[in-house]
């Protein structure tokens, strides 16, 4: 995550806020760049995949 990131996402809270939901929209914000990422290297896996996958359990 690069720090400008971070930094949008406190400008975007309100004057007073919980510690506790910024580290929650943070971790959330790693979690979609973390996503997109794996999608752009090719490691997703297909709705088509998943329902095979569920079918061997």
């Amino acid at each position: 995550m690069k720090k400008q990131k971070v930094l949008d996402t406190v400008n975007e809270l309100p004057q007073e806020f919980d510690l506790e939901e910024l580290i929650e929209r943070l971790i959330l914000i790693e979690k979609i760049e973390n996503g997109l990422e794996q999608l752009d290297g090719g490691k997703s896996v297909s709705h088509n995949e998943v329902k095979e996958i569920i079918k061997e359990f």
